[in-house]
């Protein structure tokens, strides 16, 4: 399990505040087929949420140890029935490459004059 200093900790749960949960644990618990997915997201974003459907309370800590230890990620934050895991990506792997931006089309025939003109010069 990855050990996180209070300022990784507090800057890894303001980026994950707008993710969705990527993965979703319910009544059949922890099986291998989720923890496979949890570690397929892990190497795809590095930082996730794990949403918990009818977990009781007492046993969330211990599914949290559990798939940290299973994967060796490091908890962020447990608040409620959602969990944000983080792992580092692998060194190998490269960055996503950025978009594209579109160039929005003229929307009469002067800007598209205009916008050839422009070009020409």
């Amino acid at each position: 399990m990855i050990e996180l200093s209070p300022t990784e900790r507090r800057a890894l749960r303001a980026a994950a505040h707008h993710l969705q949960p990527t993965v979703a644990i319910a009544g059949n618990g922890l099986t291998p087929n989720v923890l496979k997915e949890i570690d397929v997201s892990l190497k795809a974003h590095a930082l996730i949420k794990v949403k918990l459907h009818g977990i009781e309370r007492d046993d969330r800590a211990a599914l949290l140890s559990e798939i940290c230890a299973e994967l060796d990620c490091a908890p962020v934050q447990s608040i409620g029935n959602i969990l944000i895991l983080w792992r580092p990506k692998p060194e190998g792997e490269e960055a996503p490459k950025p978009r594209r931006r579109r160039v929005a089309a003229p929307k009469t025939k002067k800007q598209a004059a205009a916008a050839l003109e422009k070009k020409r010069r």
